[in-house]
């Protein structure tokens, strides 16, 4: 595979899980499950950092092989547990986006989330 593309990487993932018998585990449940852990061991590694120590987490190398781990076993999970309900993540994402953007219009020049009505991200619920 000389491009990585989202199918491919699923392809990868169920091959691995098949060859290992795994497919019995991974259930919506277990999936959804070890991808919250997941996201919470990608967390640990910036919990006790100020602001300014996290904007620079990658400028260490042992701190960012940890942050690129974490980020691909987040991604792995997410991946299977959208393969096993048969949600194609990208266009999941696409329409979230397209509902958040008639949701939160532009602010006026402040560059503040705080008139958004929500704190929580550009794709949060």
């Amino acid at each position: 595979m000389t491009e990585l593309d989202v199918q491919g990487l699923q392809r990868r993932l169920v091959e691995f899980a098949a060859a290992r018998e795994w497919e019995p585990y991974h259930t919506p449940k277990n999936l959804a499950a070890a991808l919250s852990v997941e996201a919470s061991e990608l967390l640990e590694i910036f919990q006790w950092l100020t602001p300014e120590q996290s904007a620079r987490v990658m400028e260490d190398p042992g701190a960012a092989h940890r942050v690129r781990d974490e980020v691909a076993d987040v991604l792995a999970y997410l991946l299977q547990f959208c393969d096993v309900l048969g949600v194609d993540a990208l266009s999941a994402l696409a329409e979230k986006i397209d509902r958040n953007e008639l949701r939160f219009p532009p602010a006026s020049g402040s560059g503040s989330a705080a008139g958004s009505g929500s704190a929580s991200g550009p794709v949060s619920d």
